[in-house]
């Protein structure tokens, strides 16, 4: 199995909805978001790759274009902006357009990471 990621980019601000009153991502705050997007395959390609990573632009192009330096409650709405369903939100994406993506992870700071793995299920293990 090879297995390739790549990182991305982009800054933006949210807030987060149904927290404590003292809780400090209840006010509007932003991050320097770094995604990492995995993607695995069996075999390689003709050229040796899982896949070539200028395939990957049209992500770096959506990131850029629909949410770099955007309110992200706008965006993606208001009960979209935590780092799981951000994780999640871009596995999809990008799994409609290349199928070797795997997991997707989303990182708000260095310290913090939430991942989207969508599981196997026990026929596709086998």
């Amino acid at each position: 199995m090879f297995r390739i990621w790549k990182e991305f980019h982009f800054s933006a601000s949210h807030q987060l909805f149904g927290l404590a009153e003292d809780h400090p991502c209840g006010r509007l705050h932003g991050h320097n978001y770094v995604v990492e997007v995995e993607l695995e395959a069996d075999d390689l390609d003709d050229t040796g790759f899982v896949r070539d990573y200028r395939d990957l632009g049209p992500f770096k192009a959506y990131l850029d274009d629909s949410l770099d330096h955007r309110h992200l409650n706008d965006v993606l709405g208001d009960d979209g902006v935590t780092a799981e369903r951000m994780a999640r939100h871009f596995h999809d994406w990008c799994k409609t357009r290349w199928p070797e993506v795997t997991a997707v992870r989303v990182r708000e700071t260095p310290k913090t990471c939430a991942e989207y793995r969508p599981r196997q299920s026990a026929g596709a293990a086998a």
